[in-house]
């Protein structure tokens, strides 16, 4: 694992993080109360972005939820559509596959992704299988996968020793393997210590019998 870039296991190399635009002073955005009454429940964050050239509002909401909302009209947003997802990722990836994807919709955390849900997946048919997810509430990137990051979290998953989600680092195996790393340990330890004398009182008693 050492031996592969972190940079090339994180997408770098296939995705641009930073594609929104940046906010400007001539918009015209709604009033703060607007936007409270338009998110519906208790709000506990307002965020200001760019989300394909529309100014949005990331409203967090106190019970954890997501509400998107027209930064001009205050407006409630519908959730991102597989078209405006394939979108989004389009104006990522930096690679030469843009014709070629699948968008499909993710309900389901795996070992794959385990990011915001629902999601959609946006596979592109390059030599790194490279596929881009984007979160369905916010239209936001969350996550890139590809041929390089699946090796690496393979072996990752036999580092660890989970099998099954690949980032416990309590399962019983690994526990088992440790415990008997250190009972083994100990037990070289006790064995040195008690051949160390032993090794000396030979070399002693060689040295005396030559000098005899």
């Amino acid at each position: 694992m050492s031996l592969l870039p972190i940079d090339t296991v994180h997408g770098d190399h296939r995705i641009n993080r930073d594609t929104e635009p940046a906010l400007v002073a001539s918009q015209d955005f709604a009033p703060v109360p607007a936007l409270l009454a338009s998110a519906g429940a208790p709000v506990r964050q307002l965020q200001h972005r760019m989300l394909l050239a529309r100014p949005v509002v990331e409203a967090q909401l106190a019970d954890g939820g997501v509400r998107l909302l027209d930064a001009r009209t205050a407006k409630t947003l519908p959730p991102v559509d597989a078209g405006t997802a394939a979108r989004i990722a389009r104006g990522a990836y930096r690679g030469d596959a843009r014709p070629a994807l699948i968008v499909e919709r993710v309900d389901r955390a795996g070992t794959e992704y385990r990011g915001a849900l629902p999601a959609w997946r946006v596979s592109f048919a390059d030599p790194d299988g490279t596929r881009i997810y984007v979160a369905a509430q916010t239209g936001r990137l969350t996550s890139v996968r590809t041929g390089t990051w699946r090796l690496y979290d393979f072996f990752w998953g036999l580092h660890i020793m989970d099998w099954t989600e690949h980032e416990r680092f309590n399962t019983p195996w690994l526990n088992a393997f440790a415990a008997g790393g250190l009972v083994f340990g100990v037990a070289g330890a006790i064995l040195l210590f008690m051949r160390w004398p032993r090794r000396r009182r030979r070399k002693a008693r060689g040295v005396s019998e030559a000098v005899a």
